[in-house]
């Protein structure tokens, strides 16, 4: 059980943390909802911490630290968590048009995820 600890879901991206902190500067502690679908695709959405209501069955995969006093927390609901729950996550950020209802959409620029399958050493330790 312990060594689940040493592993995580999420992880971020230098430039991602950048963003991150100029963000919070703007809108106070913030927090991810990896999107399923829908109008904006599967980005990740950035939302001041509270705005994007969770329900019961969203999945937190962790939190996200920026160097701040609060991390960023990345939630998932659980029926994208059923198919994504074997995948390491790490959040990036592109120069692009974002998702318009995510906090970066105004920077030109948009976040992402870039993912990668579990090691059987992570797997194993999330699963035990």
């Amino acid at each position: 059980m312990a060594l689940a600890a040493a592993y995580s879901r999420v992880a971020v991206t230098e430039a991602a943390v950048t963003l991150l902190r100029k963000l919070t500067d703007q809108h106070g502690p913030l927090m991810f909802h990896q999107s399923g679908g829908c109008c904006d695709g599967s980005s990740p959405m950035c939302y001041p911490d509270g705005e994007f209501i969770l329900g019961d069955s969203d999945v937190h995969l962790g939190d996200l630290g920026i160097g701040l006093d609060r991390a960023v927390p990345m939630w998932m609901s659980a029926s994208q968590f059923a198919y994504w729950q074997h995948t390491h996550l790490t959040v990036d950020v592109v120069p692009g048009r974002g998702a318009g209802f995510s906090v970066e959409a105004p920077e030109g620029v948009r976040f992402l995820i870039r993912s990668r399958l579990f090691t059987d050493d992570e797997l194993d330790a999330f699963e035990s």
